[in-house]
Protein backbone atom coordinates (compact mmCIF):
# COMPACT_ATOMS: atom_id res chain seq x y z
CA UNK A 1 0.00 0.00 0.00
CA UNK A 2 1.60 3.39 -1.21
CA UNK A 3 0.70 6.23 1.50
CA UNK A 4 -0.02 9.78 0.07
CA UNK A 5 2.58 12.44 0.35
CA UNK A 6 -0.46 14.21 2.57
CA UNK A 7 -1.61 11.22 4.74
CA UNK A 8 2.73 11.04 5.24
CA UNK A 9 2.83 14.73 6.10
CA UNK A 10 -0.07 14.11 8.63
CA UNK A 11 1.37 10.86 10.43
CA UNK A 12 4.80 13.35 10.98
CA UNK A 13 2.82 16.13 12.17
CA UNK A 14 0.56 13.71 14.33
CA UNK A 15 4.24 12.25 15.50
CA UNK A 16 5.67 15.95 16.53
CA UNK A 17 2.70 16.59 18.25
CA UNK A 18 3.09 13.74 20.35
CA UNK A 19 6.98 13.80 20.87
CA UNK A 20 6.63 17.66 21.40
CA UNK A 21 4.57 17.24 24.75
CA UNK A 22 7.67 17.21 26.47
CA UNK A 23 8.90 20.60 26.79
CA UNK A 24 11.91 21.48 24.78
CA UNK A 25 15.27 23.00 26.41
CA UNK A 26 15.68 26.32 26.37
CA UNK A 27 19.14 28.44 26.76
CA UNK A 28 19.79 31.54 26.87
CA UNK A 29 22.28 33.20 24.01
CA UNK A 30 24.07 36.40 22.78
CA UNK A 31 22.58 37.80 20.20
CA UNK A 32 25.33 37.23 17.86
CA UNK A 33 25.30 33.78 18.68
CA UNK A 34 21.65 33.65 17.94
CA UNK A 35 21.26 33.52 13.96
CA UNK A 36 19.11 30.85 13.09
CA UNK A 37 17.91 29.81 16.25
CA UNK A 38 13.98 29.10 17.58
CA UNK A 39 12.91 32.00 19.97
CA UNK A 40 11.51 30.15 23.11
CA UNK A 41 9.51 33.14 24.60
CA UNK A 42 7.51 35.85 23.74
CA UNK A 43 9.65 38.76 23.27
CA UNK A 44 8.22 42.16 24.76
CA UNK A 45 9.63 45.82 23.83
CA UNK A 46 10.41 47.67 26.84
CA UNK A 47 10.88 50.93 25.11
CA UNK A 48 9.68 52.72 22.35
CA UNK A 49 11.63 52.45 19.03
CA UNK A 50 12.63 55.63 18.18
CA UNK A 51 12.51 56.49 21.62
CA UNK A 52 11.69 59.89 20.49
CA UNK A 53 10.26 61.96 17.89
CA UNK A 54 13.60 62.12 15.40
CA UNK A 55 13.74 63.94 12.08
CA UNK A 56 14.02 61.73 8.65
CA UNK A 57 15.63 64.42 6.95
CA UNK A 58 18.93 67.04 7.08
CA UNK A 59 16.74 70.07 6.92
CA UNK A 60 15.16 72.60 9.39
CA UNK A 61 12.43 71.50 12.37
CA UNK A 62 10.24 74.48 13.13
CA UNK A 63 6.73 74.67 14.51
CA UNK A 64 4.52 75.17 11.45
CA UNK A 65 1.63 77.05 13.38
CA UNK A 66 4.71 79.87 13.32
CA UNK A 67 4.18 80.11 9.53
CA UNK A 68 2.44 83.10 8.35
CA UNK A 69 -0.62 82.39 6.29
CA UNK A 70 -1.06 82.52 2.77
CA UNK A 71 2.80 83.75 2.57
CA UNK A 72 4.45 82.96 -0.89
CA UNK A 73 8.12 82.59 1.30
CA UNK A 74 9.21 82.42 4.54
CA UNK A 75 12.04 83.60 6.37
CA UNK A 76 12.59 82.73 10.02
CA UNK A 77 16.00 83.37 12.11
CA UNK A 78 18.13 80.30 13.23
CA UNK A 79 18.79 79.58 17.05
CA UNK A 80 19.73 75.52 17.46
CA UNK A 81 21.93 73.48 15.56
CA UNK A 82 20.74 69.86 16.23
CA UNK A 83 22.86 66.69 15.86
CA UNK A 84 21.79 63.09 16.05
CA UNK A 85 23.03 61.77 20.07
CA UNK A 86 22.15 65.44 21.55
CA UNK A 87 19.20 66.33 24.04
CA UNK A 88 18.29 69.59 22.58
CA UNK A 89 16.61 72.52 24.51
CA UNK A 90 12.89 73.67 24.03
CA UNK A 91 12.92 75.51 20.43
CA UNK A 92 12.49 79.52 21.06
CA UNK A 93 8.86 80.72 19.66
CA UNK A 94 9.33 82.10 15.99
CA UNK A 95 12.71 80.41 15.10
CA UNK A 96 13.93 77.20 13.72
CA UNK A 97 16.44 74.45 14.46
CA UNK A 98 18.86 73.34 11.73
CA UNK A 99 18.55 69.34 12.12
CA UNK A 100 20.08 66.53 11.03
CA UNK A 101 18.80 62.54 10.43
CA UNK A 102 17.92 61.21 13.37
CA UNK A 103 18.19 64.28 15.51
CA UNK A 104 15.47 64.52 18.15
CA UNK A 105 12.89 66.88 17.72
CA UNK A 106 12.93 69.87 20.05
CA UNK A 107 9.96 70.77 21.94
CA UNK A 108 8.00 73.50 20.03
CA UNK A 109 8.67 72.03 16.53
CA UNK A 110 6.57 69.46 14.65
CA UNK A 111 7.36 69.55 11.13
CA UNK A 112 10.97 69.01 8.84
CA UNK A 113 11.41 70.83 5.64
CA UNK A 114 14.75 69.06 4.11
CA UNK A 115 17.66 71.43 3.27
CA UNK A 116 17.17 70.91 -0.42
CA UNK A 117 13.75 73.38 -0.64
CA UNK A 118 15.77 75.89 2.07
CA UNK A 119 18.01 79.22 1.37
CA UNK A 120 20.17 78.55 3.88
CA UNK A 121 22.77 81.08 5.75
CA UNK A 122 24.08 81.38 9.08
CA UNK A 123 21.80 82.92 11.09
CA UNK A 124 18.27 82.05 8.71
CA UNK A 125 16.84 80.30 6.21
CA UNK A 126 14.00 80.98 3.61
CA UNK A 127 11.89 78.49 2.35
CA UNK A 128 8.12 78.64 0.47
CA UNK A 129 4.90 76.85 1.36
CA UNK A 130 2.86 74.94 1.17
CA UNK A 131 3.93 72.69 3.76
CA UNK A 132 1.86 69.36 5.79
CA UNK A 133 2.69 69.28 9.35
CA UNK A 134 4.35 66.61 10.90
CA UNK A 135 6.22 66.45 7.56
CA UNK A 136 9.43 64.70 7.48
CA UNK A 137 9.23 64.31 11.13
CA UNK A 138 9.38 60.25 12.39
CA UNK A 139 7.21 60.24 15.69
CA UNK A 140 8.01 58.55 18.92
CA UNK A 141 7.36 54.79 18.97
CA UNK A 142 6.61 55.03 14.94
CA UNK A 143 8.12 51.55 14.75
CA UNK A 144 7.84 49.87 17.90
CA UNK A 145 5.75 50.56 20.82
CA UNK A 146 6.36 49.98 24.46
CA UNK A 147 4.95 46.29 25.68
CA UNK A 148 4.27 45.58 22.01
CA UNK A 149 5.20 41.96 21.63
CA UNK A 150 7.65 42.24 18.60
CA UNK A 151 8.36 38.67 18.49
CA UNK A 152 6.59 34.89 19.00
CA UNK A 153 7.77 32.13 20.20
CA UNK A 154 8.53 29.56 17.65
CA UNK A 155 10.32 32.91 15.77
CA UNK A 156 12.80 31.73 13.53
CA UNK A 157 15.36 33.86 14.15
CA UNK A 158 17.01 35.74 10.96
CA UNK A 159 18.82 39.19 10.46
CA UNK A 160 15.85 41.27 10.58
CA UNK A 161 14.69 40.13 13.89
CA UNK A 162 18.38 40.09 15.68
CA UNK A 163 18.09 43.63 14.57
CA UNK A 164 14.29 44.36 16.12
CA UNK A 165 15.66 42.56 19.19
CA UNK A 166 18.75 45.10 19.39
CA UNK A 167 16.56 47.72 18.11
CA UNK A 168 14.68 47.49 21.61
CA UNK A 169 17.70 46.77 23.88
CA UNK A 170 18.16 43.02 24.20
CA UNK A 171 21.51 42.16 24.54
CA UNK A 172 20.95 38.09 24.98
CA UNK A 173 17.62 36.07 23.95
CA UNK A 174 16.11 32.58 24.81
CA UNK A 175 16.11 30.04 22.38
CA UNK A 176 15.75 26.17 21.97
CA UNK A 177 18.07 24.31 22.23
CA UNK A 178 18.83 23.19 18.37
CA UNK A 179 17.75 19.64 17.56
CA UNK A 180 20.31 17.10 17.42
CA UNK A 181 20.29 14.79 14.61
CA UNK A 182 22.02 11.47 13.65
CA UNK A 183 22.58 10.89 9.96
CA UNK A 184 23.25 7.19 9.62
CA UNK A 185 24.29 6.39 5.35
CA UNK A 186 24.27 2.47 4.86
CA UNK A 187 25.61 0.24 2.10
CA UNK A 188 28.83 -1.44 1.68
CA UNK A 189 29.51 0.42 -1.94
CA UNK A 190 29.59 3.43 -0.16
CA UNK A 191 33.39 5.41 0.53
CA UNK A 192 33.38 8.93 2.16
CA UNK A 193 34.99 11.51 0.03
CA UNK A 194 38.65 11.79 0.10
CA UNK A 195 39.41 8.42 -0.39
CA UNK A 196 40.26 6.15 -3.25
CA UNK A 197 37.34 4.21 -4.93
CA UNK A 198 37.43 0.54 -5.24
CA UNK A 199 35.47 -1.60 -7.70
CA UNK A 200 31.97 -0.94 -7.50
CA UNK A 201 31.99 1.71 -4.81
CA UNK A 202 30.40 5.19 -5.27
CA UNK A 203 30.91 8.56 -3.28
CA UNK A 204 28.82 9.16 -0.70
CA UNK A 205 27.44 12.36 -1.43
CA UNK A 206 24.03 11.30 1.14
CA UNK A 207 26.00 12.41 4.21
CA UNK A 208 27.10 16.28 2.81
CA UNK A 209 23.29 16.85 1.19
CA UNK A 210 21.67 16.23 4.26
CA UNK A 211 23.96 17.74 6.65
CA UNK A 212 23.86 20.87 4.83
CA UNK A 213 20.03 21.11 4.89
CA UNK A 214 19.82 20.58 8.26
CA UNK A 215 22.27 22.42 9.59
CA UNK A 216 20.69 25.43 7.49
CA UNK A 217 17.51 24.87 9.00
CA UNK A 218 19.58 24.98 12.46
CA UNK A 219 20.23 21.53 13.25
CA UNK A 220 22.68 20.00 15.21
CA UNK A 221 24.06 17.20 12.95
CA UNK A 222 25.72 13.85 13.93
CA UNK A 223 28.15 11.90 10.95
CA UNK A 224 27.42 8.36 12.28
CA UNK A 225 29.70 5.53 10.25
CA UNK A 226 28.43 4.49 6.91
CA UNK A 227 26.67 0.89 8.08
CA UNK A 228 27.44 -2.34 6.34
CA UNK A 229 25.11 -4.16 4.30
CA UNK A 230 24.89 -6.68 7.84
CA UNK A 231 21.72 -6.78 9.57
CA UNK A 232 23.76 -8.51 12.60
CA UNK A 233 26.38 -5.06 12.49
CA UNK A 234 24.00 -2.83 11.77
CA UNK A 235 21.28 -3.81 14.89
CA UNK A 236 24.52 -2.94 16.74
CA UNK A 237 24.84 0.03 15.66
CA UNK A 238 21.62 0.85 16.27
CA UNK A 239 21.39 -0.11 19.58
CA UNK A 240 24.53 1.63 20.25
CA UNK A 241 23.74 5.08 19.01
CA UNK A 242 24.73 8.49 20.95
CA UNK A 243 22.20 10.46 22.55
CA UNK A 244 19.75 12.03 19.18
CA UNK A 245 16.28 13.95 19.11
CA UNK A 246 16.03 12.50 15.85
CA UNK A 247 17.79 9.82 12.97
CA UNK A 248 17.91 10.28 9.85
CA UNK A 249 18.91 6.64 7.64
CA UNK A 250 19.54 6.55 4.13
CA UNK A 251 19.18 3.37 1.71
CA UNK A 252 18.51 0.27 3.27
CA UNK A 253 14.27 0.78 2.99
CA UNK A 254 13.17 -0.73 -0.27
CA UNK A 255 12.06 -4.38 -0.51
CA UNK A 256 15.74 -6.04 -1.85
CA UNK A 257 17.68 -8.63 0.64
CA UNK A 258 20.07 -5.70 1.55
CA UNK A 259 17.56 -3.23 2.28
CA UNK A 260 18.14 -3.89 6.48
CA UNK A 261 17.66 -0.81 7.65
CA UNK A 262 13.72 -1.67 7.89
CA UNK A 263 14.16 -5.44 8.99
CA UNK A 264 16.37 -3.53 11.79
CA UNK A 265 13.85 -1.42 13.06
CA UNK A 266 11.26 -3.87 13.05
CA UNK A 267 13.52 -6.09 15.44
CA UNK A 268 14.50 -3.18 17.37
CA UNK A 269 11.75 -0.41 17.22
CA UNK A 270 8.55 -0.18 15.01
CA UNK A 271 7.80 0.63 11.70
CA UNK A 272 4.96 3.46 11.61
CA UNK A 273 4.35 3.83 7.65
CA UNK A 274 6.54 2.70 4.60
CA UNK A 275 6.42 3.25 0.92
CA UNK A 276 4.58 7.27 -0.37
CA UNK A 277 2.86 7.77 -3.71
CA UNK A 278 5.82 10.31 -4.29
CA UNK A 279 8.24 10.28 -6.94
CA UNK A 280 11.46 10.47 -6.34
CA UNK A 281 11.22 8.80 -3.32
CA UNK A 282 8.72 6.32 -2.67
CA UNK A 283 10.78 3.78 -0.16
CA UNK A 284 11.08 6.15 2.68
CA UNK A 285 9.68 4.88 5.95
CA UNK A 286 8.48 6.08 9.23
CA UNK A 287 9.51 4.82 12.64
CA UNK A 288 10.27 4.97 16.22
CA UNK A 289 13.69 3.66 18.16
CA UNK A 290 11.98 3.86 21.80
CA UNK A 291 10.99 7.26 21.45
CA UNK A 292 13.06 8.51 19.21
CA UNK A 293 11.98 9.26 15.61
CA UNK A 294 13.27 7.63 12.52
CA UNK A 295 12.82 8.63 8.87
CA UNK A 296 14.51 6.10 6.90
CA UNK A 297 14.74 7.75 3.34
CA UNK A 298 15.91 6.54 0.27
CA UNK A 299 19.70 5.56 -0.70
CA UNK A 300 19.16 7.49 -4.50
CA UNK A 301 20.98 10.96 -4.05
CA UNK A 302 17.57 13.00 -5.50
CA UNK A 303 15.12 10.59 -3.80
CA UNK A 304 17.07 11.82 -0.48
CA UNK A 305 16.61 15.59 -1.91
CA UNK A 306 12.92 15.39 -2.52
CA UNK A 307 11.73 13.55 0.61
CA UNK A 308 13.98 15.40 3.02
CA UNK A 309 12.63 19.10 1.36
CA UNK A 310 9.12 17.82 0.70
CA UNK A 311 8.44 15.74 3.73
CA UNK A 312 10.80 15.42 6.48
CA UNK A 313 10.94 19.57 6.31
CA UNK A 314 7.65 20.70 8.14
CA UNK A 315 8.43 17.45 10.50
CA UNK A 316 11.90 18.62 11.88
CA UNK A 317 10.66 22.44 11.74
CA UNK A 318 7.68 21.32 14.05
CA UNK A 319 10.31 19.32 16.40
CA UNK A 320 12.52 22.45 16.48
CA UNK A 321 9.40 24.06 18.25
CA UNK A 322 9.34 26.53 14.92
CA UNK A 323 6.33 28.43 13.70
CA UNK A 324 4.61 26.48 10.89
CA UNK A 325 6.07 28.23 7.87
CA UNK A 326 3.68 28.62 4.81
CA UNK A 327 5.14 27.72 1.29
CA UNK A 328 3.86 29.96 -1.68
CA UNK A 329 3.43 27.79 -4.61
CA UNK A 330 2.93 29.61 -7.84
CA UNK A 331 1.34 28.36 -10.69
CA UNK A 332 3.88 29.00 -14.30
CA UNK A 333 3.35 27.76 -17.47
CA UNK A 334 5.50 24.77 -18.41
CA UNK A 335 7.72 24.74 -21.71
CA UNK A 336 7.54 21.00 -21.81
CA UNK A 337 4.56 18.31 -21.65
CA UNK A 338 3.31 15.38 -19.68
CA UNK A 339 1.05 13.51 -21.68
CA UNK A 340 0.79 10.28 -19.56
CA UNK A 341 -0.88 10.24 -16.15
CA UNK A 342 1.06 8.32 -13.18
CA UNK A 343 0.01 6.78 -10.04
CA UNK A 344 2.24 8.31 -7.78
CA UNK A 345 3.02 12.62 -7.62
CA UNK A 346 6.18 13.37 -9.36
CA UNK A 347 8.59 16.27 -8.32
CA UNK A 348 10.07 17.52 -11.09
CA UNK A 349 13.33 19.73 -11.22
CA UNK A 350 13.10 22.32 -13.21
CA UNK A 351 14.64 25.90 -13.63
CA UNK A 352 12.53 29.34 -13.83
CA UNK A 353 13.43 30.94 -17.16
CA UNK A 354 12.79 34.43 -18.58
CA UNK A 355 12.07 34.91 -22.31
CA UNK A 356 12.50 37.97 -24.64
CA UNK A 357 8.99 39.34 -23.73
CA UNK A 358 10.00 39.10 -20.07
CA UNK A 359 7.47 36.07 -19.93
CA UNK A 360 8.24 33.42 -17.53
CA UNK A 361 8.24 29.44 -18.16
CA UNK A 362 9.21 26.54 -16.06
CA UNK A 363 11.99 24.18 -18.35
CA UNK A 364 12.48 20.21 -16.88
CA UNK A 365 15.81 19.23 -16.46
CA UNK A 366 16.39 16.47 -18.86
CA UNK A 367 17.31 13.67 -16.61
CA UNK A 368 14.56 13.16 -13.96
CA UNK A 369 16.35 10.14 -12.51
CA UNK A 370 16.37 9.67 -8.97
CA UNK A 371 20.43 9.25 -8.82
CA UNK A 372 20.77 12.31 -11.06
CA UNK A 373 21.48 14.73 -8.15
CA UNK A 374 22.86 17.34 -10.40
CA UNK A 375 19.11 18.29 -11.47
CA UNK A 376 19.19 19.88 -8.04
CA UNK A 377 22.19 21.80 -8.53
CA UNK A 378 20.67 23.04 -12.20
CA UNK A 379 17.34 23.51 -11.05
CA UNK A 380 15.50 26.43 -9.26
CA UNK A 381 12.92 24.98 -7.69
CA UNK A 382 10.34 22.02 -7.99
CA UNK A 383 7.19 21.25 -10.54
CA UNK A 384 4.57 19.13 -9.41
CA UNK A 385 3.26 16.99 -12.49
CA UNK A 386 -0.10 15.57 -10.04
CA UNK A 387 -1.45 11.99 -9.51
CA UNK A 388 -3.59 10.76 -12.36
CA UNK A 389 -3.35 14.00 -14.52
CA UNK A 390 -1.52 14.94 -17.84
CA UNK A 391 -0.39 18.43 -19.12
CA UNK A 392 0.99 19.92 -22.52
CA UNK A 393 3.31 22.24 -22.89
CA UNK A 394 1.84 25.92 -22.06
CA UNK A 395 -0.06 24.53 -19.28
CA UNK A 396 0.29 26.17 -15.98
CA UNK A 397 1.31 23.58 -13.16
CA UNK A 398 2.56 24.11 -9.33
CA UNK A 399 5.80 25.62 -9.04
CA UNK A 400 8.05 25.84 -6.09
CA UNK A 401 11.73 27.76 -5.32
CA UNK A 402 14.07 25.62 -3.51
CA UNK A 403 14.89 28.97 -1.36
CA UNK A 404 11.65 28.78 0.30
CA UNK A 405 12.38 24.69 1.13
CA UNK A 406 15.74 25.54 1.94
CA UNK A 407 15.04 28.54 4.46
Amino acid sequence: MLHTVEEILQKLADLASLIRQQPLAIEVVELAQAQGRILAVDVVASVDVPPTANSAMDGIAFCFSDLPLDSAEVTLPISAYITAGQAPQALEPGTVARIFTGAPIPLGADTVVMQEACTLTAEQVTFKPPLQQGEHVRPQGQDIRNGQTVLTTGTRLGPAQLGVLAAIGEATVSVYRPLKVGILCTGDELVMPGQPLQPGQIYNSNLTTISSVLQGWGCETVALPIAVDQLAELAKQLRELPELDLLLTTGGVSVGEADLVRAALTELGEIAAWKVAIKPGKPMMIGKLGKMPVLGLPGNPQSVWITLLILARPFIHQLQGRQPTPLHWLALPASFARPRAQTRREYLRVQLQVDASGQLSLVAHPNQSSGVLTSAAWADGVAIHETGTTFAAGDRIPYLDFAQLLA
